[in-house]
């Protein structure tokens, strides 16, 4: 695995690009076909190459997938706490909101708005898994609008851990109102942004953190 690495920095091979064949791998690296698919196939659940069948393996994209499954495997075994995860995540978001709020195009900010919008329809009709997707696809939008690629990565990241623990967070706004002011939040956030206030917008989103975690914590998220 190690060597395909190497083979691919130093081909200067980037996302899309096809690496050799199985066989030519093995022969290059001087190990058995056996070995060079299971190298391929180590790297492909590292999301590092796509690899199908019948077709040879390819630089993947880099997306959220490995790191998200680490995240989701260190909070099932007690290796991290809700708590631990929500702390990081508020830190890298005071700063994706930052630079959102100086970098985002018309288009993010549109986008944003408009899913604040559909967060207040979806609590007119009752569907707090439509909010919930909404809410995580809200907090990328942020990410990607900051401009720096690898924030996006790490906020894609954490929607595993937004899965596990938003329906706590809900139940714990129980009231109409109380899930209207969360909503609420996220249109302050937006409003920010796109007035490229950045000091108003990381105001806003730790705002939101702070809630977040006290409401977990009511819950006894800890």
């Amino acid at each position: 695995m190690r060597d395909i690495r190497t083979l691919i920095r130093d081909k200067k091979l980037v996302s899309g690009d096809v690496l050799p064949s199985e066989a030519a791998l093995a022969t290059e690296l001087d190990v058995s076909r056996t070995i060079a698919r299971e190298a391929l196939r180590g790297l492909a659940a590292l999301r590092i190459l796509e690899v199908g069948n019948g077709r040879r393996a390819r630089v993947a994209a880099a997306d959220a997938d490995a790191l998200s499954m680490i995240l989701d495997h260190t909070v099932y075994t007690g290796q991290l706490s809700i708590q631990q995860i929500l702390d990081v995540r508020r830190t890298l978001e005071l700063r994706t909101a930052s630079l959102a709020a100086l970098r985002r195009s018309d288009a993010e900010a549109r986008e944003l708005l408009d899913v604040v919008g559909q967060m207040f329809e979806a609590l007119e009709e009752n569907a707090p898994e439509t909010i919930m997707e909404l809410d995580i696809r809200f907090h990328e939008i942020i990410a990607r609008a900051s401009g720096n690629a690898l924030y996006s990565i790490l906020v894609d990241s954490f929607r595993v851990i937004t899965r596990q623990t938003w329906a706590i967070g809900w139940r714990s706004r129980a009231t109409y109102e109380n899930r209207q002011e969360n909503i609420r939040c996220h249109e302050r956030i937006a409003t920010a942004i796109l007035a490229q206030d950045p000091g108003r917008a990381e105001a806003a989103i730790g705002e939101h953190f702070d809630s977040a975690v006290t409401v977990l914590l009511r819950a006894g998220v800890t």
